[in-house]
């Protein structure tokens, strides 16, 4: 059963998960204390995947039973590893060239500052 509210006018796009994805992931990338919280939170997770995976989880990772299991766990640890790594790494270098422009911000104050008024 259809509901009016359900249907969609005709010239409106469908949300895609893509085109969301997309969205969510510029969002983060842009905004300097989102990406460190989602750095902390994927470190998280990865410290407790290890840790689950190395522990009780163990048996029912073992290599020779379960196979597919095991590359699968400790791909999407290692998918979490790497991605908080590379967050870093952005992070890193979105700093330094923020460092940097103040830096010459300063420089350039402090010449128009230093030079002599022709009054």
């Amino acid at each position: 059963m259809n509901l009016p509210n359900d249907e969609l006018p005709p010239n409106e796009k469908r949300l895609r998960l893509v085109s969301f994805a997309a969205h969510a992931a510029r969002g983060l990338v842009r905004d300097q204390s989102a990406r460190r919280k989602a750095m902390f939170a994927i470190v998280v997770v990865a410290c407790v995947m290890l840790f689950c995976g190395s522990t009780f989880l163990a048996p029912l990772l073992a290599p020779h039973q379960r196979p597919v299991w095991f590359i699968f766990y400790w791909a999407a640890c290692a998918w979490l590893t790497a991605t908080a790594v590379l967050l870093a790494l952005f992070d890193l270098l979105l700093v330094r060239t923020q460092g940097r422009a103040a830096r010459r911000a300063l420089a350039e104050r402090l010449k128009k500052a230093e030079a002599p008024n022709d009054d």
